[in-house]
């Protein structure tokens, strides 16, 4: 009998690479990055499974010192706004916002709104605003989600442990025909004596049964639809992932666009081929230095070598992963839009699985 009590993969006993995590296991171990989320959750009068979640780096206020960025498109049917910005300047000048594919102008106008009131004019221009389809479970087309739940979201940003599963952007997700939706994870490496933090945050909403790998034990195969039934028939064609990676090491921005690049060996790892009609979308970014929005003459800026982040996209690839299997077991069966329920990741048979193929402790 499979147990209500939702765990995070490391919980079970399952140990994904070689690197140390930091001490949340979350993208808040960075320093000065802040989640907040905002979970829209009801039945009338329209059924809303969605919500948002927003990644905000230097303790809110990344508008008084941005951040160097570089981005992936591992598969590009999925939005991104802000990137021909981010791709001309290699920066990142507000918090980024993660909901469903209807409410990205909603979430970014609610972004630029926050922040002409809050800081000015200028403040939060431009800014990265990504999402993934819930219309399985959620009545995407009635736009339950508001500016006040993006507001919501941003005004609950703080460092400490972060709410995973069916929560935030992540609410009405599904990945690799279970339930999916917001993940997490870091790891810490020493470079040059120096001791940084990788971490990752994901909203998983992409991939087949079949292909689902844990730790590169075919799981999808063994718990396949006569077990774990799938929550359709046919499948729909858009299925997704955003992908955020956050570290403190000093890297520019083309280090930053490589970080991102990595990120996608994590999410290979756990099965994915960037199929048809998936958006796979990354960003990463560094609080390694600091960058004045009004700047004169030179900055001061200094980053790794180009062979000294050997460790850093090995960690990057292990957030990723972890951070995605994060997003399978904590998330919960939901049934949403129609009738339709999608199911949770059976943790108890993930466990015998990987008994029989792992020989776990215990």
């Amino acid at each position: 009998m499979e147990s209500d009590q939702r765990k995070h993969l490391r919980e079970l006993g399952v140990t994904i690479g070689r690197l140390p995590t930091g001490p949340l296991n979350a993208i808040t171990d960075v320093p000065g990055v802040w989640v907040g989320q905002s979970t829209v959750l009801r039945d009338q009068p329209h059924i809303a499974r969605t919500g948002v979640t927003v990644i905000m780096p230097r303790s809110g206020h990344i508008h008084e010192d941005f951040c160097v960025a570089g981005y992936h498109r591992f598969n590009g049917i999925g939005e991104m706004t802000g990137l021909p910005f981010l791709e001309e300047t290699g920066l990142l000048t507000a918090p980024i916002v993660l909901t469903s594919t209807n409410h990205v102008g909603t979430a970014q106008s609610a972004l630029v709104r926050y922040g002409a009131q809050h800081y000015g004019g200028f403040a939060y221009k431009l800014p990265v605003v990504a999402e993934t389809w819930d219309g399985w479970l959620n009545e995407i087309n009635a736009f339950p989600l508001t500016e006040v739940d993006v507001t919501t979201a941003l005004e609950l940003a703080g460092s400490g442990p972060v709410a995973e599963g069916n929560t935030g952007g992540g609410t009405g997700m599904i990945c690799h025909d279970f339930k999916g939706g917001t993940g997490t994870s870091s790891r810490q490496v020493q470079v040059e004596g120096e001791t940084y933090t990788v971490a990752a945050l994901v909203q998983a909403n992409y991939g087949d049964r079949h292909l689902l790998r844990v730790d590169g034990v075919p799981v999808g195969r063994i718990l396949d639809k006569n077990r774990v039934p799938l929550p359709w028939d046919t499948p729909p064609e858009s299925s997704s992932i955003i992908i955020v990676l956050a570290t403190d090491a000093p890297l520019n921005a083309l280090q930053c666009r490589k970080l991102a690049q990595r990120g996608a060996v994590g999410l290979a790892r756990i099965g994915w081929i960037g199929d048809d009609g998936s958006g796979d979308l990354f960003i990463a970014f560094s609080t390694g230095n600091s960058y004045p929005p009004v700047a004169e003459g030179l900055i001061s800026f200094r980053f790794l070598s180009a062979f000294q982040t050997g460790l850093l996209v090995e960690a990057a690839a292990e957030a990723v992963e972890e951070a995605i299997l994060n997003a399978l077991c904590m998330a919960e069966t939901m049934t949403g839009y129609k009738g339709r329920t999608a199911f949770a990741l059976p943790l108890d048979e993930l466990v015998e699985i990987m008994h029989t193929y792992r020989a776990l402790p215990g």
